[in-house]
């Protein structure tokens, strides 16, 4: 039997040993996908750090939709994000500080944790090698393969104890942003036959105005304000998401710090995770060209059905960008990332595409709900708009996911130091139910 034919035998038992009927969840009772029946997330942990509200439960049961929020211990996020803006400083440093110690910064005591980002930013030399020899691949892998590299650079890296936990997270988050812009400008230089640039961090700059220098070189005010305040806004999302509750369940085995945050890389990678932005910019793109009249919205409505009916663009019968696990009304990133965009699109003349884009959000809530024949209610989620605030940036395609996990790093370590802060520590073992009959063995011989 040849090789090839063997792997098409053993994938074709796929199609019945791993199926398992939808309706044998509820018959068992099984939150699948850790759901309730009622579409909000099974509890299974408590935390401090941060906090997503979609909907509140009514004393009669059920549940009911309101505008989203979203907190960073116990802060809005939106009055952090407009402060930032009317005050037009930096907040990634300041959110970092905060989701690490619970506490706002005083000027003094940020200054400081700046100074200690910017001394942590630049890269072992042999990590820098590593980066130069992955090139070709992608990104998310190479970031992997360099957080697992930091351990052998790591004098005590299994050490739990929560000054080294937060030495190692700090390292983490000032890496992120250097290993990203080289990985990018490697992959651009193998692959497009670009000059090939390695910018030392400038220690002067902000984490967003180092990466773009990283990797760009030019960039400008406006641009670096809005990639910090999009940071900002991924930098956490409740222990529920799934990377971050990767690295929670990776971390409660008491595992290191890189293999936890390797696992959180993994899984963001996913595109029904961080992926999810690139998936709306190629949207955006096609639509730009199917849609004659960027004001009909007829015209956007009628391709909006053919799309929810698998007959056009992917066929999925999907609009990227829609809806959310938590927020219903509203997703505060997305209302607040559209305040940024606006903002941006005026300065680099692309008003009549953000224009366009609002029209799309708009008629896509509108669409979904009228196929859907119901009444529960879809916003915009973030990406809706993010990926279109990279590319007027001048950010490519291929380190857009990267770029998220730059951001959810602070999430990331912060929840692990409070996984493994509890005061009664416990492995996360969560049980599956198996449906199969008992079997009776066959010897080989009379098989």
């Amino acid at each position: 039997m040849k090789k090839e034919y063997l792997i098409y035998k053993l994938s074709e038992s796929v199609k019945t040993t791993c199926r398992i009927d939808n309706e044998l969840f509820s018959q068992y009772n099984v939150k699948r996908g850790l759901r309730n029946e009622d579409g909000s997330g099974v509890l299974v942990g408590l935390t401090q750090i941060g906090n997503v509200v979609g909907y509140e439960r009514l004393p009669e049961g059920g549940l009911k939709a309101i505008p989203g929020k979203l907190f960073y211990r116990g802060y809005d996020v939106e009055d952090i994000v407009h402060a930032l803006i009317s005050e037009k400083r930096f907040g990634f440093e300041e959110v970092a500080y905060l989701m690490l110690s619970g506490e706002l910064p005083d000027s003094g005591s940020l200054a400081q944790f700046k100074e200690l980002i910017a001394e942590h930013t630049p890269l072992e030399q042999k990590t820098k090698m590593n980066i130069i020899d992955l090139e070709g691949q992608n990104i998310m892998n190479i970031l992997a393969r360099c957080v697992l590299e930091m351990y052998n650079f790591d004098a005590n890296p299994d050490d739990t104890s929560p000054e080294n936990l937060m030495r190692q997270s700090i390292d983490l988050i000032s890496k992120f942003p250097t290993i990203v812009a080289y990985a990018y400008n490697i992959y651009r230089h193998s692959t497009q036959g670009r000059s090939l640039h390695i910018r030392h961090p400038n220690d002067s700059y902000s984490i967003a105005e180092n990466f773009l220098f990283m990797l760009k070189r030019y960039f400008t005010p406006l641009e670096a304000r809005t990639l910090d305040l999009l940071l900002v806004l991924q930098a956490e999302h409740g222990g529920g998401n799934n990377s971050t509750f990767s690295v929670r369940v990776t971390s409660s085995t008491g595992t290191d710090t890189y293999s936890a945050i390797a696992a959180g890389i993994g899984s963001l990678k996913g595109p029904l995770h961080g992926g999810a932005n690139i998936q709306v910019v190629d949207m955006f793109n096609h639509l730009k060209d199917s849609i004659s009249n960027w004001e009909s919205i007829p015209e956007i409505d009628a391709y909006y059905m053919r799309m929810l009916n698998k007959e056009a663009y992917d066929k999925t019968g999907l609009i990227y960008g829609i809806g959310h696990a938590v927020y219903t009304i509203s997703d505060p990133r997305a209302v607040l990332l559209k305040e940024l965009a606006r903002d941006l699109a005026n300065e680099k003349e692309r008003t009549k595409e953000f224009d366009f884009l609002e029209l799309l959000e708009e008629r896509a809530i509108e669409c979904f709900s009228n196929f859907k024949g119901s009444k529960k209610k879809v916003s915009s989620n973030i990406d809706f708009y993010s990926g279109f605030v990279y590319e007027m940036i001048g950010l490519p395609k291929e380190i857009y996911t990267p770029l998220f996990a730059m951001a959810r790093i602070v999430g990331w370590t912060a929840h692990r130091i409070e996984e493994l802060n509890f005061n009664s520590k416990r492995i996360i073992r969560p049980a599956y139910r198996n449906i199969l009959e008992e079997q009776l063995y066959i010897p080989i011989a009379k098989r």
